[in-house]
């Protein structure tokens, strides 16, 4: 899959799909990456914030180890459920992302669920968290003991 990119790294808003569930939302971008997501709430910090800046801000990316893939993605009728297929040379998958609706706001799920279609194709998952959307940690040391 050819990717768009901006001067910075990160892709077209276009380029993303929403998936939430009243209380939270994430962006997933067309190559099966999270790049944005604020846990628990909307107006929590972000942990994945890709969409800011590079991969290194925080991501969760499951897509096909092949680079070279065709893409296609669509709601669920009736649904906030996002349905994207991956096609390959040596077979095609369904990747399958929704945030289920709950009532206790401090507990927030991201489903992702990848299904078999046909043929067989390797995946791949990069899961990077970063707090505070993307800032190295301050103020931690090593402890020492004499």
């Amino acid at each position: 899959m050819q990717e768009k990119t901006r001067k910075h790294g990160s892709r077209p808003l276009e380029d993303y799909g929403l998936i939430g569930n009243m209380i939270s939302a994430a962006l997933v971008s067309r190559d099966g990456s999270i790049d944005w997501l604020c846990l628990p709430r909307f107006d929590s910090a972000a942990c994945f914030a890709a969409l800011l800046d590079t991969p290194e801000r925080g991501r969760w990316k499951i897509a096909p180890a092949d680079p070279e893939f065709r893409v296609t993605r669509q709601y669920i009728p009736g649904t906030a459920v996002l349905e994207m297929k991956f096609e390959t040379d040596a077979g095609a998958v369904h990747l399958i992302d929704f945030m289920p609706p709950t009532d206790d706001e401090e507990k927030v799920d991201v489903v992702r669920i990848v299904r078999g279609l046909s043929g067989e194709v390797t995946m791949a998952m990069d899961l990077t968290l970063r707090f505070n959307y993307g800032q190295p940690c301050r103020g931690s040391a090593a402890a020492t003991t004499g």
